[in-house]
């Protein structure tokens, strides 16, 4: 995770460099990190109120990815606040600590569907976005179980 995060960094960087920053409460896109439980996050609006996040999920056990159609609306009198609700999918392959942690589970591919509810900030005056959000899944292929647990705090660069 920390050659990841090393990487986040330098891409930030280079892109401050070569493109205005986005100081307004509105943004096109964003790219940061997810917390809990760990991914980095990419977001861009399709129109003014769809987006599309994909997450890149890094833990012991292996990886996912996650994409999210969401749809947004403006929360009256809060400028840059606003809720999202959503479906998705995601794909994931967990390695052998899986396996040893949980024996009746299986490592191999996981494949299931997601939902996201939340709220997104952009900060008026600086390049930051920040989000909160709950992402329950059912993981239909592999292993099938409901996962409640999963969402958390986002932080991104916008540009």
């Amino acid at each position: 995770m920390k050659k990841s995060m090393l990487a986040l960094v330098i891409a930030l960087a280079m892109l401050s460099g070569v493109k205005a920053q986005n100081l307004g409460s509105d943004y096109q896109t964003a790219i940061g990190v997810k917390v809990y439980p760990g991914a980095l996050s990419f977001k861009t609006f399709t129109n003014d109120n769809t987006a599309i996040e994909g997450l890149a999920y890094f833990w012991s056990n292996g990886f996912r990815a996650t994409g999210l159609y969401e749809i947004h609306g403006d929360i009256e009198g809060a400028e840059g606040l606003k809720w999202y609700v959503g479906p998705g999918a995601h794909l994931g392959f967990y390695n052998n600590n899986w396996k040893d942690k949980y024996p009746d589970r299986s490592s191999g591919i996981a494949l299931g569907i997601d939902g996201v509810l939340g709220l997104d900030y952009k900060i008026s005056g600086a390049p930051i976005n920040i989000s909160l959000d709950w992402q329950p899944s059912l993981n239909l292929i592999g292993y099938s179980y409901f996962e409640g647990g999963w969402g958390g705090l986002g932080i991104r660069y916008t540009l």
